[in-house]
């Protein structure tokens, strides 16, 4: 059967909590030549590399295909697409937090509570981002869920456009735009799209098979090259 691949792949753990969130930490790092050495092993080779525009995103990406090319395979050059960028999620935070909160109560300590507790920062993300894709309280600076669907899709419209039948395509992206996939490929609901972001481990991969413009989900959220290290610590959704 002649079908094409795409594999969308999460960045590796990046550097929650400090300044610079779009830089990899020594462990994203090693997750993503990880995963470069699985697929390696496993003869998974790529004729076309996408990365979006953030430097999480591209070291990943670069990571990875240096294992590949340790490996002997050939690899191809990593091409740019910000449709692949993630959400601008400080943005949607700082914009609806009016929304949900009081007034008078300090959304900024709640912002750094957030930040320290990952469980918090989940709890708020998961309220903001209900107010963001419900389209009930749109911003006029802030790119809406519509629009960050529409992006997306552009993406997958343009890889569609240019793929050969039988080509394996890496994407490396980040949670958002995978989950906005799976809305577009699948038809889940927005919300319940979302309910499967904090699945999606840092590095793992999820699987589209394309014929012609014709695209469904093969598998979701894997990672095998994690998990045979029997290490817990290892695997990581941030």
């Amino acid at each position: 059967m002649d079908v094409g691949s795409i594999y969308l792949i999460r960045h590796g753990q990046a550097s929650f909590g400090t300044q610079d969130y779009d830089v990899l930490s020594p462990l994203g790092k090693r997750q993503a030549e990880m995963l470069g050495a699985h697929l390696g092993r496993q003869g998974v080779g790529f004729d076309r590399c996408i990365s979006g525009s953030l430097r999480r995103q591209q070291h990943t990406a670069s990571a990875t295909l240096e294992q590949l090319r340790l490996a002997g395979m050939k690899i191809p050059a990593i091409e740019t697409d910000p449709a692949f960028d993630e959400i601008n999620i400080d943005a949607v935070i700082r914009a609806h937090l009016p929304d949900l909160f009081p007034i008078h109560q300090d959304m900024q300590q709640a912002l750094q509570q957030a930040a320290t507790q990952p469980s918090n920062f989940q709890r708020l993300f998961g309220q903001v981002i209900e107010q963001w894709i419900s389209g009930r309280h749109k911003k006029e600076t802030l790119e809406s869920w519509d629009g960050f669907r529409t992006r997306v899709q552009g993406g997958l419209d343009r890889l569609l456009a240019d793929a050969a039948p039988q080509a394996r395509i890496a994407v490396f992206t980040s949670g958002g735009p995978i989950i906005a996939l799976l809305h577009l490929v699948v038809g889940l609901s927005a919300p319940k799209a979302f309910e499967l972001a904090w699945q999606i481990a840092n590095t793992s991969f999820s699987q589209l098979r394309f014929d012609g413009n014709e695209v469904t989900l093969a598998s979701f959220n894997s990672r095998a090259h994690l998990e045979t290290m029997q290490a817990p610590e290892l695997i990581t959704y941030l």
